[in-house]
């Protein structure tokens, strides 16, 4: 056996155990608001979540495309530039999930690779538009993730909150609340499972010396599988911080939460743009909460939050540009 066919098989391995622990890492995402609120066991939760996940993760591949084709050329592809990418990204999730902290594997994985093409090619090879279109979903997805569930709230309270009995107001919520979390899962698989995809697509190239246009089945359905098996196995240590110690979390916020952060996530991923899920939530958390008063949010908690949000960009370019040395080295 050839040792590229060795060194592909290996990547291959490597993105879908980074797939399988983004599961895991990102299981919070969708399902922290629902079992924090206790409309749904965490063992419910986690068995919707990983089915949804695998569906979401069937319905498209733009974002795929984005990570293949528009952050570095693929004719600039080597296995060593997505390894280096992949052992970075998995480093700093699994160090952000030890931690308990909320970070973005999306943006682990993206800035990785940058960091990787840096070290093996020089910011030339770097594609700004596609690095821009990274950034944009960086900034616009947790600041609308802030913004419309107040909206949203306010609509409610408006329309119909106001006029209902409070234990009313629980029971309608707690059933439209598992619709919620059912589109949450939803859309983070559509968007976050599709990373993998354009990671293993990327190392094809490299592999074959051919550009790919389209995402192979394959492909497709390994990556689907392997989030669904991660979201099976959970991430208590983030469920724990994003379901109970940013706010205090009644049924109807659940729903506003995620009904806005599901709404984002499916948008940017329609477009092909990679966002976040754990920013997005996480913001919309905090949303929900200031609608009860700007106290009621714990902002110690949500400032951990955003500071690893912040790091997760340099850190992971230059553990990317430190990795790839490291192939560089052992292989010289």
């Amino acid at each position: 056996m050839e040792p590229a066919f060795i060194g592909l098989v290996a990547i291959v391995v490597l993105a879908l155990a980074f797939d399988f622990i983004n599961g895991f890492h990102d299981t919070a995402n969708a399902i922290a608001t629902s079992v924090a609120t206790k409309v749904l066991t965490p063992a419910q939760a986690i068995a919707m979540s990983a089915v949804l996940n695998v569906v979401g993760a069937l319905m498209g591949t733009a974002v795929a495309k984005t990570i293949s084709k528009d952050i570095i050329p693929q004719e600039y592809a080597t296995l060593e530039l997505v390894g280096a990418a992949l052992v970075s990204a998995i480093v700093w999730n699994l160090y952000t999930w030890w931690k308990g902290l909320p970070s973005s594997s999306s943006h682990a994985l993206i800035f990785s690779l940058v960091g990787a093409g840096v070290a093996a090619g020089g910011w030339g090879i770097i594609i700004p538009k596609g690095v821009k279109k990274t950034l944009t979903g960086l900034v616009t997805s947790p600041a609308l993730g802030f913004v419309v569930p107040i909206v949203l709230m306010g609509l409610l309270s408006w329309l119909a909150l106001r006029w209902m009995r409070p234990r009313t107001v629980t029971r309608t919520f707690r059933w439209a609340q598992i619709l919620s979390a059912a589109f949450m899962a939803f859309s983070h698989g559509g968007n976050d499972a599709q990373k993998t995809m354009g990671i293993v697509t990327f190392a094809l190239s490299a592999y074959y010396n051919q550009k790919y246009d389209l995402v192979p089945l394959w492909v497709v359905l390994s990556a689907a599988g392997a989030m669904g098996l991660g979201t099976a196995v959970g991430g208590w240590r983030i469920i724990k911080t994003m379901g109970f110690k940013v706010v205090d979390l009644k049924p109807v916020d659940g729903f506003v939460a995620e009904t806005s952060a599901a709404l984002i996530i499916h948008t940017a991923s329609t477009l092909g743009v990679p966002v976040s899920t754990t920013h997005t939530i996480s913001t919309a958390i905090m949303g929900v909460g200031t609608t009860k008063g700007f106290k009621k949010v714990k902002w110690q908690v949500a400032g951990r939050i955003v500071t690893a949000w912040i790091t997760t960009i340099p850190i992971c370019i230059a553990l990317g540009w430190l990795v790839y040395k490291v192939i560089q080295l052992v292989g010289a």
